[in-house]
């Protein structure tokens, strides 16, 4: 094992422990209510241009891990070489500025907890809608990190929130409405309507069953906050993700320094918000920090873990992983950032279009910079108005031609926090944008 250390250029392991609490509602009866204990590391080697990888869970034997993944670098490298990876410099994290905790989730009740839900679903089970959902989840884990290189450092967090979903029916047409917040802290309960949140998820539900599918084709678009920040997450975060580049698989590729938006577009990633993002360093140990990827236009920056900075030129940072699975470069909390346009003066200017809201998902071709996204409902705009309601629409295009096609940008940014997933990990990240303008996109409909 001594030979083979010698030829190990660099080892890291992340320890980390915790817990999980979920509470489900189905149609107002408790379904479950459970908690989870999780404790493991994820532990690196790289030897050479391979990296050797190992997980272990329970009683953790760090030495053992090290052993392990150094055997697999060391045998990689020996069967098939490969050009020898450099990993860029980083500095010991300054561990701040992290989230506030007004009121401990662990020091409320499990029933208060599940009054709590009685009522959500109480206020989303509307006339007229037939099932409801409600979803209680919390997590709190430490993170300690520590590499050959002598940098050690840890961090501790505690997310909860909730996610409510209303379906209602009439002639065998099925209409969902969906609401949910995530944040630190059980003050995300009195900071946020929640009752009027639920609410409006199961009238979002009954309208929709009213609404009409309307006529598809191009047009100019208005987008609400969540589908524009959907759009800027998918479409262009993902591209801007370093190892997609050095994989060949996005349209961004060659292209810092080049105008390839509307100059009203700037679209940064910032760890450092205390959205559902957030990180204080990332799963190399690298500090967060904020990276504008277009700024006003131009495409200023990729995403990088430590391989992929040392390799294309850039600064690390982002570079995550799903509990102690193997860290691959993922975005934080993306965003479109605020312009000075007015709701108003984006449909006076649309005059006849679509206005797009909400996201039910989609799927994005970063190689070929092509996507499609669900709205969950939109509004037709006539001379410069909302009118009707309608549903099952969709936005397509090609990113770049909408980033291009961009004519006003709100000063109305919200956030949205979710999970992003990529190589079969879930992470939590926030997007979100203020409405903007489109003058030309392809709206899906009937």
């Amino acid at each position: 094992m001594n030979s083979i250390m010698q030829d190990i250029k660099f080892y890291d392991c992340r320890v980390i422990e915790g817990s999980s609490t979920s509470v489900i509602l189905d149609n107002g009866k408790i379904e479950e209510i459970s908690r989870n204990f999780t404790k493991g590391a994820g532990v690196r080697a790289l030897c050479g241009g391979s990296w050797g990888y190992t997980a272990v869970e329970g009683d953790i034997d760090l030495k053992r891990g090290v052993e392990a993944a150094s055997k697999l670098a060391f045998s990689m490298n020996a069967s098939t070489p490969k050009e020898e990876v450099e990993l860029a410099a980083i500095s010991s994290p300054d561990v701040k500025d992290l989230p506030e905790i007004r009121i401990d989730p662990r020091d409320v009740a499990i029933e208060e907890k599940v009054d709590l839900l009685k009522s959500i679903e109480e206020h989303a089970k509307l006339a007229g809608v037939h099932s409801t959902k409600v979803m209680y989840l919390e997590s709190e884990f430490k993170v300690q990190y520590r590499s050959s290189e002598g940098l050690e450092c840890e961090y501790e967090l505690l997310n909860v929130g909730f996610a409510v979903s209303a379906v209602a029916s009439e002639n065998g047409v099925y209409q969902a409405g969906r609401e949910s917040r995530f944040g630190y802290g059980y003050e995300l309960f009195k900071k946020e309507n929640v009752l009027e949140l639920a609410g409006k998820a199961g009238k979002t539900a009954i309208e929709l069953l009213k609404a009409k599918t309307p006529k598809g084709g191009e047009m100019p678009v208005v987008l609400d906050q969540e589908l524009a920040g959907v759009f800027a997450h998918e479409a262009v975060g993902h591209a801007s993700e370093a190892d997609l580049v050095l994989e060949g698989d996005s349209i961004l590729e060659n292209r810092i320094g080049e105008q390839i938006a509307s100059p009203l577009v700037t679209i940064i990633d910032d760890p450092t918000l205390h959205e559902f993002g957030y990180y204080p360093f990332d799963a190399e140990g690298s500090e967060s920090k904020r990276t504008e990827i277009i700024r006003d236009g131009i495409f200023n920056s990729y995403l990088h873990s430590r391989e992929t900075a040392a390799k294309l030129g850039g600064t690390p940072g982002n570079c995550r992983a799903q509990g102690y699975s193997m860290p691959v470069v993922r975005m934080s909390n993306t965003f479109i950032d605020n312009g000075d346009s007015k709701f108003e003066e984006m449909l006076e200017e649309v005059r006849d279009g679509m206005y797009l809201v909400g996201s039910r998902g989609g799927q994005v071709n970063t190689g070929e910079g092509i996507f499609q996204f669900n709205a969950e409902k939109g509004y037709l705009i006539r001379n410069g108005e909302l009118t009707g309601l309608v549903r099952d629409v969709s936005l397509s295009g090609k990113t770049l031609e909408i980033l291009n096609h961009v004519t006003h940008v709100g000063n109305d940014l919200k956030m949205t926090a979710g999970r992003c997933g990529k190589a079969g990990q879930l992470v939590p990240v926030s997007d979100g944008s203020p409405h903007i303008a489109i003058s030309k996109a392809l709206v899906g409909g009937a």
